[in-house]
C-alpha cells in the first residue's frame, strides 16, 4: 500500500476517463459512500479528534487505472482537470469495498480526513483499487457571493422539483424555497468566520449554533437547519455531494422549510479556500 502526492498550479488538454464495468463501480461507488460517512463524523486519527467533514465529490476525471496508470502529474493534465493538491492511495488486496475502508481507516486516514480534499476518484481491478483524493483551483469566473447563493438556491429547487431517498427517508417533490436575505446574512458570516478561522463546521468558535446565528442576523423564524461545503466553486457539485449524504440531503427535501439564504466566503490561506453555508428556515 502507498501514497502518493503532488501539488500543482495548473493543468491542461483534455481526456474523459471512464468508469469501470458495473459490477465493479457498484463497489467502487459503495468505497465513496463509506469514506463520505467516515468523514461525515468526528474520528480519531493520528491521535487527534477530526472535525465532521463535507462529503467528496465523485469527479470521473479522477478516476484513474488501478494498476500502473503512469505519471499522476501527467494523468491529471490530460484529464484537464485543473488542481491544487492531490494525493493518490494503491491498495493491493481488499476483496471488497469494506474491506478497502478498514485498509484506508488503519493505514491512511489522514489523507481520507485532510479538510483540503474536496473530489475524489475511485478505480479497482480485481483485489488492485487507487483512491485518488484533489482540490481543484477556484474559478476566476466566480461571481459575488450573495449571486452565486441564489444560483445555490436555484439548484436546490430543481432537487426539491423531483422525488429522492436520503439514505433510508424517501421524500415527495415539494414546494421551491424563497430567497431570504436575512438569512443569507447569517450565512455569509459563518462562511467568513469559518475561511477566516480555518475551520469547518456547524457551532462557531463562540459556541454559538445556526439558530444563534440566524436569530442574531435578525430572523424570526423558528424552524432552522444548515448545510455547509468547502473548496468547490460550482453549485451544482455542491449540491450533488449534499445528495449524496443522507442528513444534507433530508434538508434539501425537508418540505417544512420554506426559506433559504446562502453565501461564500474566500480565504486563500485556510485550509479549503473556500467555504460555502446554506440556511434553511420556516418564518
Amino acid at each position: 500500500m502507498r501514497a502518493t502526492s503532488f501539488i500543482l498550479r495548473l493543468a491542461a488538454c483534455s481526456l474523459g476517463l471512464a468508469f469501470a464495468a458495473a459490477a465493479g463501480a457498484a463497489e467502487e461507488a459503495q468505497l465513496v459512500e463509506s469514506i463520505n460517512a467516515y468523514r461525515s463524523e468526528v474520528q480519531r486519527c493520528a491521535g487527534q479528534a477530526s472535525e465532521e467533514l463535507p462529503p467528496l465529490a465523485a469527479d470521473p476525471r479522477l478516476n484513474l487505472p488501478a494498476i500502473g496508470g503512469g505519471d499522476l502529474q501527467q494523468a491529471l493534465a490530460s484529464a484537464a482537470y485543473p488542481l491544487v493538491n492531490v494525493q493518490a492511495i494503491s491498495l493491493s488486496g481488499p476483496r471488497d469495498a469494506p474491506a478497502a475502508m478498514k485498509a484506508l481507516q488503519e493505514s491512511f486516514c489522514q489523507i481520507v480526513l485532510d479538510p483540503q480534499f474536496v473530489d475524489i476518484g475511485v478505480s479497482r481491478s480485481d483485489r488492485d483499487w487507487r483512491i485518488v483524493l484533489a482540490r481543484p483551483l477556484l474559478s476566476r469566473s466566480l461571481g459575488a457571493s450573495a449571486a452565486e447563493g441564489q444560483k445555490l438556491l436555484e439548484q436546490i429547487n430543481a432537487v426539491r422539483a423531483q422525488p429522492r431517498q436520503c439514505g433510508a427517508q424517501s421524500f415527495s417533490a415539494t414546494a421551491p424555497l424563497a430567497w431570504n436575505a436575512t438569512l443569507a446574512t447569517a450565512a455569509e458570516t459563518h462562511s467568513r468566520t469559518m475561511a477566516n478561522g480555518n475551520f469547518f463546521a456547524h457551532r462557531d468558535r463562540d459556541g454559538r449554533t445556526p439558530s444563534d446565528r440566524a436569530e442574531l442576523a435578525g430572523y424570526s423564524g423558528g424552524l432552522i437547519g444548515e448545510n455547509l461545503a468547502a473548496g468547490l466553486d460550482n453549485s451544482r457539485k455542491i449540491v450533488d455531494g449534499w445528495l449524496a449524504s443522507p442528513g444534507h440531503c433530508a434538508n434539501l427535501m425537508n418540505p417544512q422549510f420554506s426559506e433559504l439564504g446562502a453565501a461564500y466566503a474566500v480565504d486563500p490561506k485556510s485550509d479549503a479556500g473556500i467555504y460555502w453555508t446554506a440556511v434553511f428556515g420556516a418564518p
